[in-house]
């Protein structure tokens, strides 16, 4: 998705009227020609039809010619995967 402000970007999906992404939060880590946006979303799962277990997402987004548009992704794959970023972010900021 493209968007001018930063706080417009999201990772919500819809096809056809089904929603098959529902973005549950986000916080923009930065702002500016280039920003970051870490989102918490749930994809729609057609088998048991209901939204699956909560996924995390981080996105790079490049502002230009007035809009952001995504150049880059890293998605967590998991709870605990989540975790060990956490972990060790919270080990290398230590003062």
């Amino acid at each position: 998705m493209n968007a001018e402000h930063v706080d417009d970007l999201t990772v919500a999906y819809e096809e056809d009227g089904i929603e098959l992404v529902r973005e549950l939060d986000k916080q923009v880590l930065s702002k500016g020609a280039w920003a970051t946006v870490i989102y918490r979303y749930r994809e729609w799962n057609p088998r048991t039809e209901d939204f699956g277990p909560e996924k995390y997402t981080i996105r790079r987004y490049q502002k230009r010619s007035g809009v952001y548009q995504q150049k880059s992704k890293f998605n967590i794959s998991s709870r605990d995967q989540a975790r060990a970023i956490i972990d060790a972010l919270e080990r290398w900021t230590v003062a």
